[in-house]
């Protein structure tokens, strides 16, 4: 049975916006290499650090929703985390049925948003 992740990495601020985006799409090709499957992605840019980490204040936060098989997809992923100079910090977790139904209502959510804003200019027209 599939288990459901979810991985919140924090990129060093030095990197452009594209990099940090580089890097992300090589993680998701780890996991997708290892039999994963992307559920969603967000990458929610460049935010303030709770507390300096590496002298920097900054970071560029992204999160990874993902699904497979075992322990294994968890446990590369994080040791190329770990390889990797451009992750100031990351953290994954197993979602259980109720952070699952959460993740999917807020995705949901997301999408109506989105969806509204765009409506609401061809309404008032």
């Amino acid at each position: 049975m599939e288990k459901r992740y979810e991985t919140v990495f924090i990129l060093t601020p030095v990197l452009s916006d594209d990099q940090a985006k580089e890097a992300a799409k090589k993680f998701k090709k780890t996991i997708t290499d290892l039999g994963g499957k992307i559920v969603n992605e967000e990458h929610w840019g460049l935010r303030k650090l709770a507390y300096p980490i590496q002298k920097k204040t900054t970071g560029f936060y992204h999160l990874l929703e993902f699904a497979g098989e075992g322990q294994e997809i968890v446990n590369q992923l994080e040791l190329i985390f770990k390889r990797d100079e451009r992750v100031l910090r990351f953290l994954t977790v197993a979602l259980d049925k109720h952070a699952v139904a959460y993740a999917d209502k807020r995705k949901g959510l997301i999408s109506e948003g989105k969806m509204k804003k765009k409506e609401a200019p061809a309404a008032n027209a």
